[in-house]
């Protein structure tokens, strides 16, 4: 797990904001009814969020509010790329099956990417919420939190958006491709 000590300089710290603000002003669609000041103060309150929204944004995800939790009161953000994020790509599913790889390892995995970022690979129905939001993924895909019964078995799961459609496929989980990534997601 990520160390909580990693923190922004007030000068990233600032610059993040800025890109986040501007991404949210020009998304409005994705977060009806919440301000931006509201999610600017709970970015200020969690710096250690802020540095995962910072590598969320340094590896291509373009980070974006799409909800929030009445409950806990977190706004919930997602890589809303229009592919998946790019510095993401060419990567297994998890620990175990980047250490399965006799050869050709990739390297790294996205599980273990996610953890060092601090943040969550999408679930399949988180997924399928980011596509209202928009097409992504027509060109690429994305790995998405696997079933543990599937995983049991050697595989993973990923999905895209093809001919106005959300697909969900299967693959061993040792594999990588170049135009395969994840998508993350954070609570603040």
């Amino acid at each position: 797990m990520k160390s909580t000590k990693k923190k922004l300089s007030s000068e990233q710290s600032a610059e993040l904001l800025g890109v986040l603000q501007a991404r949210f002003e020009k998304n409005m669609k994705r977060h009806k009814g919440i301000a931006w000041a509201s999610v600017q103060a709970k970015l200020k309150a969690n710096p250690e969020k802020l540095w995962s929204l910072d590598d969320m944004e340094n590896t291509g995800g373009e980070p974006d509010v799409v909800g929030h939790d009445k409950k806990t009161g977190e706004y919930i953000f997602f890589d809303c790329s229009p592919e998946t994020p790019k510095g993401r790509r060419s990567i297994c599913y998890d620990h175990e099956a980047l250490e399965s790889r006799k050869e050709h390892k990739p390297e790294n995995s996205a599980i273990g990417m996610a953890a060092d970022m601090g943040i969550e690979i999408l679930t399949e129905e988180q997924y399928r919420e980011l596509q209202k939001h928009g097409n992504f993924d027509t060109k690429t895909s994305s790995w998405i939190k696997t079933p543990a019964d599937i995983r049991k078995l050697g595989g993973a799961i990923f999905a895209d958006y093809r001919y106005g459609n959300i697909f969900v496929y299967h693959n061993g989980a040792e594999s990588y491709y170049a135009a395969r990534a994840f998508r993350g997601s954070l609570r603040v």
